[in-house]
């Protein structure tokens, strides 16, 4: 059975052998905001080759099929910079297939917003 959780844990703590196991050999994983395809081997070793070091958690899993839609908060520990990966996770025989992700830096508000005066922060 697919567990989410210990996915992106194995990710978060750059675990080669662990990623690997959560995957079918022919896989392949598009980054779209970069417009990258990776094999698996391609993307376990740009995962694990990540500078810094790295945590968060998976904050909403939504399934419908054999598709699971996550969203995580990932943090840079050091830079203490923060993003959101929005993947979508097709499943075969219980492990991925196919994983699209899409990536977005968090920060402030933009001064033009803050100028208009509308909106609350969700926290």
């Amino acid at each position: 059975m697919f567990n989410i959780y210990e996915f992106y844990d194995s990710i978060l703590n750059q675990n080669a052998s662990e990623i690997k196991k959560f995957f079918n050999e022919d896989a392949y994983i598009d980054w779209h905001n970069t417009n990258e395809r990776f094999t698996v081997d391609e993307f376990i070793e740009v995962n694990c080759t990540y500078p810094d070091k790295w945590g968060g958690e998976v904050e909403r899993v939504e399934q419908i099929g054999n598709l699971i839609i996550a969203v995580a908060k990932v943090i840079n520990v050091f830079e203490k910079s923060s993003f959101y990966v929005n993947s979508f996770i097709l499943l075969e025989n219980g492990k991925i297939s196919k994983l699209d992700e899409y990536w977005g830096d968090n920060g402030e508000i933009p001064q033009w917003r803050m100028i208009k005066n509308i909106g609350v922060k969700i926290k």
